[in-house]
């Protein structure tokens, strides 16, 4: 263990959890419960939080760990002393080592990995530049995907002349209503090529039946690129998991990288069917890193990924997973019975993770729903998020994080008992 990135956690279980410049130095936590309150309470005591307000919108992205930022002011500070010198004589060479251990953790190849600047670089890089669709062809994108991903598929018109194509999830959501409609949506659109798919909603928090809709469409040689945006770090999963050939993720979110860092994957023999990113001299044309171009970037954050990866190791994700999960049934339990309440992301496991939405009865414009994220912060000092583009209407987005505790989520139920007999 590196002693100047190392954090022990005196938890109940006498464990501990450490970041390192590598993932050789994490040690996976064998499981704990995700209601050990001592445990917990001790992760949530390596977060700085705002005392101002309970934050429950942890979506946006994930906040560094006091470890991880130390680690960060660190590179900052060597970035700055060593300046030009260090960016052309070693970060290419750091860069590619940081990209094979993302690859390693992801479990895939490091050559089917390129670092971006986050989840949506990687996606439009992979959507607009994804070179199989002819005119003709039918793109499709479902009404829960991310605004700037329905974007770059609508481009797709004008780029590659395709038919763009959108459906909308059912509510409720069930994973057999899911798939009939894209069984449907197949059936009705014999011509599509490309589908985009996103792994959890940042809409609703629905997580969906990647790898099961994945192969309906590679049995109609539809490729499909999946939105990883939120996904990785909140779930315990691997890329090969997914059965995809093309995904675009974040580290800022939920692997508490700093903000502004994320990676594409590209399946080593379909680097072909993904355009350079411009006329790009810099990689040759078989090595991924030819597909984005992002410029200088915040190095920095780079250079601290490895310290998020060895946390996120050392913890475990299927722990991370579990403990996140316990919260969300920890205050969606409780209102469940309230008068109006509507909780849109189904209680099957394997549908939801940190993220739940709600919408309450006759609440379905952006006013109404901008108007309850309001009252929850200024009235009750909490912290969500009002989103739209739902088919059925807007909603309200609560999203608790490792350092959310029972009882903010108290404060919550309390909160939403008020305004739905108000």
């Amino acid at each position: 263990m590196n002693s100047s990135v190392s954090m022990a956690l005196a938890a109940s279980t006498g464990t501990v959890l450490t970041t390192g410049y590598g993932l050789a130095n994490a040690q996976p936590l064998t499981a704990v419960s995700p209601s050990d309150e001592k445990f917990w309470g001790n992760v949530a005591a390596q977060y700085q939080v705002s005392p101002d307000i309970v934050n429950l919108e942890n979506g946006y992205y994930g906040i560094m760990t006091k470890s991880v930022l130390a680690e960060y002011r660190h590179n900052i500070e060597k970035l700055n002393l060593n300046n030009s010198l260090y960016l052309r004589t070693s970060y290419d060479d750091d860069m590619a080592a940081i990209a094979a251990q993302i690859a390693k953790l992801a479990g895939v190849l490091p050559e089917e990995i390129a670092i971006t600047r986050g989840a949506t670089e990687a996606l439009q890089n992979l959507i607009t530049n994804y070179k199989l669709l002819k005119p003709g062809d039918v793109a499709m994108y479902s009404d829960l995907d991310y605004d700037s991903m329905q974007y770059a598929m609508t481009y797709l018109k004008d780029r590659r002349g395709a038919n763009v194509v959108t459906i909308n999830m059912p509510e409720p959501a069930t994973k057999q209503g899911i798939l009939d409609a894209y069984a449907a949506a197949f059936a009705a659109n014999p011509k599509t090529k490309l589908l985009l798919l996103t792994h959890i909603s940042h809409r609703t928090g629905l997580v969906m039946p990647i790898a099961e809709i994945s192969a309906m469409a590679k049995a109609k040689n539809i490729d499909v690129i999946v939105d990883a945006a939120h996904s990785w770090g909140q779930m315990d999963f691997n890329i090969p998991d997914l059965k995809v050939d093309f995904a675009g993720f974040n580290l800022h979110k939920w692997m508490g990288a700093p903000l502004g860092v994320g990676f594409l994957y590209i399946r080593k023999n379909r680097l072909a069917d993904i355009d350079l990113a411009f006329a790009n001299d810099d990689w040759d044309a078989t090595d991924i890193r030819s597909r984005v171009h992002s410029g200088t970037t915040n190095t920095a954050n780079v250079m601290t990924v490895p310290a998020a990866l060895a946390l996120h190791t050392s913890l475990g994700a299927a722990n991370k997973q579990a403990r996140l999960r316990y919260l969300r049934d920890y205050w969606v339990s409780k209102v469940k019975g309230f008068k109006g309440m509507n909780i849109l992301t189904p209680d099957d496991a394997g549908s939801y993770g940190a993220l739940t939405s709600f919408r309450l009865t006759g609440k379905v414009s952006k006013a109404d729903n901008v108007a309850i994220a309001k009252e929850l912060r200024d009235k009750y000092k909490i912290f969500t998020v009002r989103r739209g583009g739902v088919a059925a209407g807007d909603c309200v987005r609560v999203t608790t994080a490792l350092f959310t505790k029972p009882s903010d989520l108290d404060r919550l139920v309390a909160a939403l008992k008020n305004i739905t007999v108000s």
